[in-house]
């Protein structure tokens, strides 16, 4: 019987299997931000274990309130610092050089086919985008994978999506996703890694796969992935080049992280998308999503582009190609955030921090914090967002506020006109 590809890297980490059901893996990358790690850190303290199994193995980064908003936000900065320095973790990205995690990780090469990769935050399923297992995880057992190594999992089982057709022009992977999300519900893939398949997917950007898989966990999901192929190799090129003598060669090298033909899943979704249309979230769950036409007109008071799922340059010249040359409409607050220091050059270089500028978006450093209504964007009560993050749970973005999930081009088509509406419609 064929493995799957969650079945062949649990296979090739596995450390014990204390049960059937009970796997423990050796982990290749534990990541860390201060929200969730200050935390384990002061646990680990208390407790006299106060080591890291590998400091070459750990990524860490200040991204959720950057630069510190407060005296208790910057206290969690101090303490990772302060362990940073005290367990020589030279990868860790502090005000300046930091950047939303789950785009500077990816973007400084520290994930790879067949990795397995933890962090205390629940995205962390956006990694899977490189053929490798992600997971978000607790307090609990991120200590265990700072101080061992290692963290428990159940047995895989995957589902697998086969995407076929061809997006319709201003329909993106934001779009996909969310008709995904909305097909199988927000509980449709509990427990389950999801296989993101297909031509559509073959034919998507590293940028575009990621966005995929970031949201794989509003569908439940522990994991969502992608298989790595020349696209991957390319992307990951400037830090494997010394590893293989062609790109051909690690194309070669990362099918063994392919799901065999013969691989069990406990479903198989075929999706064409040649008909899909831009999607839009309402209300307060990921799964309520419906056509942004259906949708159309409804007011906004802020326009939100970035996030760990939408902040990529790639997103950015989708939304500039909708803004340039006009304003927001009257009474709307545009905020763009580059998720990267890099991004943000790259932004710059291309003139779109102008084109956002003129148009009259404020622009910010690399956060998180408006995506999770901690700063940099919060919404006053009955406020409505239209925004490129990746939940709209009730207060996600600000006690009483409405946060409506979408496309970089759907949310810079809001910003222009003050209401939903569909991009394409706009020229």
């Amino acid at each position: 019987m064929g493995k799957t590809i969650a079945e062949k890297i649990f296979a090739t980490h596995l450390r014990e299997k204390p049960s059937p059901d009970n796997m423990i893996l050796d982990l290749d990358v534990v990541m860390c931000h201060e929200i969730t790690t200050p935390i384990a850190i002061m646990d680990l303290i208390e407790k006299g274990m106060d080591s890291v199994f590998d400091p070459t193995k750990i990524k860490a980064v200040i991204d959720h309130v950057t630069p510190a908003k407060d005296s208790k936000t910057a206290m969690q900065g101090k303490i990772m610092r302060e362990w940073a320095r005290r367990h020589h973790i030279e990868d860790f990205f502090d005000v300046g050089a930091n950047g939303v995690c789950h785009a500077l990780f990816p973007e400084k090469g520290f994930v790879r086919p067949g990795y397995t990769v933890i962090m205390g935050d629940s995205h962390t399923c956006t990694h899977g985008a490189f053929g490798a297992f992600a997971a978000g995880v607790g307090t609990t057992d991120l200590e265990v994978g700072i101080y061992k190594g290692v963290c428990s999992f159940r047995a895989p089982q995957s589902m697998k999506i086969n995407i076929t057709g061809i997006l319709q022009p201003r329909v993106t992977a934001k779009d996909v996703i969310l008709s995904i999300i909305k097909k199988i519900t927000v509980n449709g893939a509990t427990d389950r890694v999801i296989e993101f398949t297909g031509p559509v997917v073959d034919s998507f950007s590293m940028s575009a796969r990621m966005t995929l898989c970031n949201m794989a966990v509003e569908a439940g999901a522990t994991c969502g992935i992608c298989m790595p192929d020349r696209v991957t190799a390319e992307y990951l090129w400037p830090f494997i080049k010394n590893d293989y003598p062609t790109i051909d060669a690690a194309v070669a090298d990362y099918r063994q992280w392919h799901s065999d033909d013969d691989a069990v899943y406990t479903e198989i979704i075929e999706l064409d998308i040649s008909a899909l249309a831009p999607q839009v979230t309402y209300e307060y769950k990921p799964d309520m999503v419906r056509d942004l036409s259906e949708m159309a007109g409804n007011p906004v008071d802020q326009v939100y582009i970035g996030s760990c799922t939408n902040g990529r340059i790639e997103d950015l010249r989708n939304a500039a190609e909708i803004l340039k040359g006009k304003k927001l409409a009257a009474g709307v607050r545009g905020i763009v955030t580059p998720a990267t220091p890099h991004i943000y050059n790259m932004a710059l270089e291309e003139g779109i921090i102008k084109i956002f500028m003129d148009a009259g978006f404020c622009v910010l450093n690399p956060t998180c914090g408006a995506c999770l209504g901690m700063s940099s964007g919060v919404l006053a009560e009955g406020e409505v967002c239209a925004s490129t993050t990746n939940r709209n749970f009730n207060g996600r973005m600000g006690k009483g506020g409405m946060v409506h999930l979408m496309s970089p081009f759907s949310a810079a088509a809001a910003a222009v006109t003050g209401v939903l509406t569909d991009p394409r419609d706009i020229k």
